[in-house]
């Protein structure tokens, strides 16, 4: 694997609300307090988490602020990730945004300095910027793996063209290589089963996926009218908007009432078990908000689905491959000598 600790047992999003004073939003507890957000950091760590997820972007530099003196004391302990591309300011410059050699320098100075580190375990590129070329920005973090201000990058909501590209052409011209990627995934948002996951397993890099709560959809708390992102948030949000959302949040909730487990840990037991079944190390990022919700998301650990349940919640929730996925499936039959089934396919997908 290009990553190996990726493995390491799950993420913490470290705040991505972009709103104001000193705390973590969605990593940490929106609105918390900063001794609340000490207590969850606390605890995911005594847990044995170690992968923790940042941005520049997030409460505008204050979530790396924090996330820096809560690792002090062991820093070495964590893999420390953070993201450049949206500025760190309410309203950043055009010459602070973006992926240019220059922003890209010049964010990584900042966040090192607000992480209070001499290095970043793993620079996530969060956006394209449709603007810089993928040869720029490999080459500028490669500049920045040599110098030893990161060790590792990896791409964030990157499409899986631009992604296999980047991959290519830096193994081609030997720089720094592309380890990972990081996306939504869950129960409701399945879209990466089209191209990125299987070229994510195909290229042997490492995935963070996050919100696998569906924006607190699976939670079935909306269905109550309890406030979350949809109420205070206004992004990453998804509704019943479709029969088969509807469909797939009623199946959550038996599964859940069948095994004792919250609906909470059930969607992320589902993501686990997914993991489980891939080749390449998926690791799901949670935000919980609060102590509670972090004790809830650590309970997904002890929560086994049994083959019946796990096939149950992947039929309900699978999504039409379309354009050329379903006609390569359907043409299998006749390429594979008549019967696919007599053939024994790789472990992972082929490149």
């Amino acid at each position: 694997m290009r990553y190996t600790t990726f493995g390491h047992l799950t993420g913490l999003r470290v705040s991505e609300y972009a709103l104001g004073t000193a705390n973590f939003g969605t990593g940490w507890g929106a609105g918390a307090e900063p001794d609340e957000a000490r207590r969850i950091f606390d605890r995911f760590a005594e847990a044995g988490g170690t992968f923790l997820d940042t941005a520049d972007a997030y409460q505008f530099g204050e979530s790396e602020e924090l996330t820096g003196k809560f690792i002090a004391a062991d820093r070495d302990h964590f893999v420390l990730a953070t993201k450049f591309t949206l500025g760190a300011a309410p309203q950043p410059s055009i010459s602070r945004t973006g992926n240019s050699r220059k922003n890209m320098v010049t964010s990584v100075e900042a966040s090192l300095k607000r992480l209070g580190t001499d290095s970043i375990d793993l620079l996530w590129v969060h956006f394209p910027d449709e603007l810089t070329p993928i040869e720029e920005i490999l080459r500028g973090l490669d500049d920045l793996v040599s110098s030893g201000k990161i060790h590792h990058i990896g791409l964030s909501n990157f499409p899986a063209w631009r992604v296999s590209r980047a991959v290519a052409l830096a193994e081609l011209r030997n720089w720094a290589p592309v380890v990972g990627i990081q996306n939504e995934y869950s129960l409701v948002e399945r879209s990466a089963d089209r191209e990125l996951l299987p070229m994510a397993e195909s290229l042997g890099l490492g995935a963070a996926l996050w919100s696998p709560l569906g924006g607190g959809l699976l939670t079935g708390k909306y269905r109550r009218g309890t406030e979350g992102r949809l109420s205070d948030l206004g992004a990453v949000i998804h509704t019943e908007s479709t029969d088969q959302k509807t469909s797939v949040v009623d199946a959550v909730l038996a599964v859940a009432e069948e095994s004792g487990a919250t609906p909470a840990q059930v969607a992320v037991a589902w993501v686990r078990e997914r993991a489980a079944r891939s080749t390449t190390p998926l690791v799901p990022i949670i935000g919980p908000r609060g102590l509670a919700q972090l004790d809830s998301y650590l309970g997904a650990l002890d929560v086994q689905l049994s083959p019946e349940q796990f096939a149950r919640l992947s039929d309900v929730s699978a999504i039409p491959l379309g354009v050329p996925h379903e006609a390569i499936a359907a043409s299998l039959g006749g390429i594979q000598g008549g019967d696919p089934g007599v053939v024994d396919r790789p472990s992972a997908p082929v490149a």
